[in-house]
């Protein structure tokens, strides 16, 4: 019966059309990053140069980040609300590590990734042992890693001035081409979620839990157990794109971080991730992640204020979603 959850024992008329609606949406979301750049070339010069370009990678560098580890949250059903301040919680604990408690860089950064594992340890737990629902838990979390960030930092900035380096984590360019190394961390971690999603025991009791929970744990699939180590992994690529945030800045920012976690659903839903779970894939919300970072510079270039750019942002969102049911009913 576990093989036939986990879909191995399906016939091939039960798994063609899931995988077609996913290979569409994937088609559908590069078509509109295309469609995006090609408008705002043409609507100004400045948009398709060498430095703008790298500008939007390099901001989507940290929302990508975000955004692989919600698309393993996303796809069991669920919901990771914390992300964002969990990511500052991350930058801080970093920076107190390194700048308070003077450990070596490498060991700081592994004490940052660390802390936001614990973060997403602990809210599995919630979620699996208290029976929290996912919204209410992460949401708690939210608050949690929020007012921790402004306590441990006494609500001041932690610099990275007197560490050398750091900021080159980021900002830095080992690989020739004037690419930041952010980019290449984004890329990477890409495709290390993309392995750990589709090519092990992990990702394929993550698509099981989304597609059918109950039926999963019928098969003899310690569901609770999955549930927290995959909220675990939300939390290492939350604490990578901390320290990505606390390098492009050189400092932890203890104020910043709301408003990131809705940037990374968005970027997983617009990639094809489906909110009901049982669907999704890494590189569709690689996809989505360059598809906010371009609207949003694009609209920055032409000057769009402020606040209508994010009236933009969240019609796309709603978009997004409306797509997502319509492809769910006709399935």
């Amino acid at each position: 019966m576990k093989t036939a959850i986990l879909g191995r024992g399906k016939g091939k008329e039960t798994n063609a059309a899931p995988f077609k609606s996913g290979a569409l949406q994937q088609i559908l979301a590069f078509t509109s990053l295309i469609v995006l750049v090609l408008f705002f070339s043409l609507a100004s010069s400045n948009f398709f140069q060498f430095d703008n370009i790298v500008g939007i990678l390099l901001s989507t560098a940290v929302t990508g980040v975000l955004a692989l580890g919600s698309t393993f949250v996303i796809v069991t059903g669920g919901i990771d609300l914390s992300v964002g301040t969990v990511m500052t919680l991350c930058s801080v604990m970093t920076g107190v590590f390194i700048t308070g408690m003077g450990w070596p860089v490498p060991v700081g950064i592994l004490g940052g990734i660390a802390t936001g594992a614990v973060c997403g340890f602990l809210s599995g737990l919630a979620i699996t042992r208290m029976k929290i629902p996912p919204f209410i838990a992460t949401l708690a979390m939210m608050m949690i890693a929020k007012g921790l960030a402004l306590v441990i930092s006494g609500t001041k900035p932690i610099y990275f001035t007197k560490t050398p380096g750091f900021s080159e984590i980021a900002l830095g360019s080992i690989i020739p081409g004037n690419i930041p190394n952010a980019v290449w961390i984004f890329f990477v971690a890409a495709v290390l979620g993309g392995i750990l999603l589709t090519k092990t025991i992990v990702g394929r009791y993550n698509f099981a839990l989304g597609s059918n929970e109950e039926a999963t744990r019928l098969s003899g699939v310690n569901v609770n157990y999955w549930k927290v180590i995959i909220y675990t992994i939300t939390g290492v690529f939350t604490g990578i794109a901390g320290i990505l945030m606390a390098s492009r800045l050189n400092s932890a920012q203890p104020a910043l971080g709301s408003g990131y976690e809705l940037e990374a659903i968005a970027a997983v839903v617009i990639g094809g991730t489906s909110l009901s779970g049982g669907k999704g894939t890494i590189l569709g919300s690689v996809i989505g992640a360059l598809i906010m970072s371009v609207l949003t510079n694009g609209l920055r270039i032409l000057s769009v204020p402020q606040e209508w750019q994010t009236v933009v942002v969240g019609l796309v969102i709603i978009l997004a979603v409306y797509t997502d049911m319509m492809r769910r009913r006709k399935r």
